[in-house]
């Protein structure tokens, strides 16, 4: 199951540089995770320091 993003999401962009299939954009207020992309490796979840990354 693809990571998501939750609304704690503070739009730093450490995710973003952190995905390895580059599956993280900016979107509207906040980043989001296309989960056709995502390969669930868990980095992206790891980097942001917010924890607002979690399994969906």
């Amino acid at each position: 199951m693809a990571y998501v993003i939750s609304n704690a999401c503070v739009s730093c962009g450490s995710c973003a540089g952190a995905c390895p299939v580059s599956a993280i954009s900016e979107g509207d207020g906040q980043y989001v995770i296309d989960a056709g992309t995502c390969i669930d490796c868990g980095t992206c979840a790891a980097t942001c320091p917010v924890g607002a990354i979690s399994q969906g």
